[in-house]
């Protein structure tokens, strides 16, 4: 199965400074997700970012997991999320991960 995760820094790409509080971002990444109807989880976390100018910034990020996603679909998600956040690029990294579901047994 291939695991393929969506970095999203949160700073606009213009102003350079995050313009909404993070639950507003979460709210819009949730409801982009739902519209695809994919399974997903997400975290928050911080990064940095290098501008295609050279600068660079430190930014809170939302890190989007997705298992086995059609590449299409996450290419899809990846340029509504960069065009929602007002972006300059996301950023997407792809790997071949184990994956099985364990449930319980009465």
């Amino acid at each position: 199965m291939t695991e393929t995760k969506i970095y999203v820094g949160l700073n606009d790409s213009v102003e350079k400074r995050q313009l909404m509080e993070t639950e507003k971002y979460i709210s819009v990444l949730r409801n982009v997700c739902y519209a695809y109807s994919i399974p997903f989880s997400f975290g928050v976390e911080e990064g940095g970012y290098i501008h295609e100018n050279g600068d660079y910034t430190r930014e809170t990020t939302l890190v989007l997991t997705l298992i086995d996603a059609d590449k299409n679909i996450v290419n899809e998600i990846a340029k509504d999320l960069c065009s929602f956040f007002h972006q300059e690029s996301v950023l997407i990294t792809e790997g071949v991960v184990r994956a099985y579901y364990v449930s319980e047994s009465l």
